[in-house]
């Protein structure tokens, strides 16, 4: 038995206000939060990206040349630069839906500016969205993984205790999610200042003996690097990416903490301390080959390596609860864009209404992040994993950016093109790159992806169908009304609220209640809950009313795609606009559908019975829209779907 789809899909619902959404705080206290929540991924890479791409480059420390070096770390200083600071900070920053940003804010800032075409912005969307849950899952692994393995350096005694010192590790960062990050929060930021100071000092030394390294700030050396190697160069290049993974939270973050904090944070601290870090790793492993085995950490006198493997630990924390907290928006916005059935979400904190926690998806991301480490056991064997489901989102993001720049910035299309073809050519470069790794274990996002994907476009798609094929079953909601004012039946006081999805036909749980009971109440709400594709709206746009007859009327709630539903709080509203109700005394009427496949349904019959099995799985839609269960009355009927 599901409850009844009462979210109508995101293309009905109009945009029009929308309210202020960035935080008033000061802009130091967004400058420090931002280099906490957005840089964690990125600013860890250190740990693992030039090591690999050396490796990738050279096939062992004895295969190691200055000239190799010098061409990786050229690489990894121009993506920097090309991929993050340009694509992302100059341009995408800017791509803002009501000052929002992220994969599925794009994709709806692209749907509602193009008229034609929008099925396929979805199924960008779609392909975002799931990579990116590939990410979510990957990222802590990874991180955690090659932080840990930082002790082997102090005594090899200490090798076979790394996987399952991780796992712990995981484990218990994954079972206080539900305790929310506002407390941690606030230690974030500072931690990641020491991190990004200290990897920049301790680079200083190795760049002094080593000043040659310095070439590498010359595109050239990439270059030719790519030149002279051919397939090599190709293959370094997808590890060269693992340098800036982590770029799509700087934009997945834009309605946190604004697009200025954000900039200033890259380009004055994040920047300049890992290019000062590649450099410092690059002229170690130039002055001594055999470094190679781990040379962010060799950068440091043999003193200070178990306080670097607990730092490293704390901030690779943060990096996976930065990627944690972002799947649990995603997954918001995706419920809310109709892509997934509603789960079951919990509020961790009363000032922030960003912080949520959902105890399906955090078991889910913990069993797969556990199986990841355990099945590749180390950081070199991880990192062949990573870089696609990256690499794919940032190639969507590009395409859904050329969109909005030609028709929401009204550039003409030959000039979108031209400032996006040349960031959308490295992106496909560098996805092609990690394609290479498929056999190696970049199948693993790719399946993934490819799960969420099937998900994603089967509970659309289903949703869809369900919601025509009830259109056609239900009566003209004007001509109900019109029958009952001439020959109205039993009344009983109070107001009853019908919850559904088409404000057009008489709600089901209305023509069951009239069949079987036979009694009509006072006053009688149709109640539609839209989502607008955009992330908020304005308290002022929130309600409309609509008086249909004496007895009865139409409200429409409207909610962002970033907002959680709430019923009582919204039809306090509508108080102000003349309707007068007592929760107390109303009733709330949701119809709750039993699904069963159709002989003819439009979809596979596998495909119907997975559409099913979602909709098994839906939060009821009285905890979701937070209405008081103890006035809620649940109508079931059966639908063939």
């Amino acid at each position: 038995m599901t409850s009844e789809i009462v979210a109508p899909v995101p293309e009905t619902a109009a945009a029009v206000a929308h309210g202020e959404v960035h935080s008033t705080a000061r802009f130091d206290a967004l400058l420090l939060g931002s280099i906490g929540v957005v840089y964690g991924d990125i600013g860890t890479s250190p740990l693992y990206a030039l090591r690999e791409a050396v490796i990738a480059a050279s096939g062992s420390a004895a295969g190691v040349t200055p000239l190799a070096v010098l061409g990786v770390v050229s690489l990894i200083l121009w993506a920097l630069i090309i991929v993050v600071t340009l694509k992302y900070v100059v341009i995408l920053l800017r791509a803002d839906n009501h000052g929002e940003g992220g994969t599925l804010a794009l994709m709806a800032l692209a749907q509602r500016a193009l008229s034609s075409g929008a099925g396929t912005i979805v199924l960008l969307g779609i392909v975002s969205g799931a990579l990116f849950y590939g990410d979510a899952v990957i990222t802590p692994a990874l991180s955690v993984l090659s932080a840990i393995e930082g002790i082997k350096l102090v005594t090899y005694a200490f090798e076979p205790y790394v996987v399952p010192l991780t796992v712990l590790i995981l484990f218990i960062l994954f079972t206080v999610q539900s305790r929310g990050t506002a407390r941690v929060a606030s230690f974030f930021g500072p931690v990641m200042c020491i991190w990004f100071a200290i990897i920049a000092i301790a680079a200083i030394t190795p760049i002094m003996r080593h000043p040659e390294i310095l070439q590498a700030l010359n595109p050239m050396h990439a270059v030719s690097f790519m030149v002279d190697h051919g397939i090599i160069g190709f293959i370094t290049l997808g590890a060269v990416f693992l340098a800036v993974t982590g770029a799509e939270a700087l934009y997945a973050d834009l309605g946190h903490f604004g697009m200025r904090p954000i900039q200033t944070a890259w380009l004055f601290i994040v920047l300049p301390s890992l290019a000062l870090n590649y450099m410092g790793q690059g002229a170690l492993v130039i002055g001594d080959p055999k470094a190679l085995e781990n040379p962010f950490f060799l950068m440091f006198p043999d003193w200070a390596l178990i306080p670097m493997v607990a730092l490293a630990t704390l901030a690779t924390v943060i990096a996976s609860q930065a990627v944690i907290t972002g799947a649990y928006s995603l997954t918001r916005q995706a419920i809310q864009l109709g892509l997934l059935p509603r789960f079951e979400i919990r509020h961790t904190s009363e000032a922030h209404s960003g912080q949520i926690y959902i105890p399906r998806i955090n078991m889910l991301l913990l069993i797969a992040v556990v199986l990841l480490v355990l099945m590749f056991r180390s950081s070199s064997a991880l990192a062949s994993a990573y870089g696609i489901s990256v690499t794919g989102t940032m190639v969507v993001t590009a395409m859904m950016g050329f969109v909005v720049i030609w028709r929401v910035w009204r550039w003409s299309p030959f000039a979108a093109a031209a400032l996006i073809a040349p960031f959308l050519f490295l992106d496909l470069t560098f996805l092609t790159a990690n394609l290479l790794k498929v056999l190696e274990g970049g199948w693993v996002p790719l399946a993934l992806g490819a799960a969420v994907m099937l998900l994603m476009y089967t509970w659309r798609r289903g949703s869809r169908l369900l919601f025509e094929k009830s259109r056609k079953l239900e009566f003209p909601l004007a001509d109900l009304v019109a029958m009952l004012e001439k020959r109205p039946p039993q009344r009983v006081s109070g107001t009853a609220v019908f919850l559904t999805s088409d404000p057009a036909s008489a709600p089901t749980a209305l023509m069951h209640s009239l069949k079987h009971y036979k009694v009509l109440h006072e006053k009688n709400v149709i109640l539609t809950i839209e989502i607008a594709p955009k992330p908020r709206i304005d308290v002022s746009e929130r309600v409309r009313l609509e008086q249909i007859s004496a007895t009865f009327s139409k409200v429409t709630l409207r909610f962002g795609f970033m907002e959680s539903p709430n019923v009582p709080k919204a039809l306090a509203i509508a108080r102000k606009l003349g309707w007068q109700f007592d929760i107390m005394s109303t009733s709330f009427f949701l119809s709750r559908r039993a699904l069963k496949p159709a002989t003819h349904s439009g979809m596979p019959r596998w495909q119907d019975h997975l559409f099913i099995a979602l909709s098994r799985t839906a939060n009821d839609a009285t905890d979701y829209f937070q209405i008081p269960s103890g006035r809620v009355v649940e109508v079931g009927t059966q639908v063939a779907v």
